[in-house]
């Protein structure tokens, strides 16, 4: 019988630009599969393996956001 389970995980890697502008990638995990997707650019990858990582090298890569604002 086919899984229904419909338990969907979320949560977010946000980081800080040199503007000051806030960049936020959510992270969605539904079973093994997981997606990213920045609300800033629309950028979505899916990620069977570390995609926390993935999602901060994006937010490096893209907008230059490396201030986390956890750490302030």
């Amino acid at each position: 019988m086919p899984r229904t389970d419909t338990h969907t995980d979320t949560s977010k890697v946000s980081r800080w630009d040199q503007h000051g502008r806030v960049h936020t990638v959510h992270l969605r995990r539904s079973g093994m599969r997981r997606t990213l997707g920045c609300d800033t650019c629309g950028w979505r990858r899916s990620a069977r393996f570390a995609p926390r990582p993935k999602a901060e090298e994006h937010l490096v890569r893209a907008h230059q956001a490396t201030v986390d604002p956890a750490t302030v």
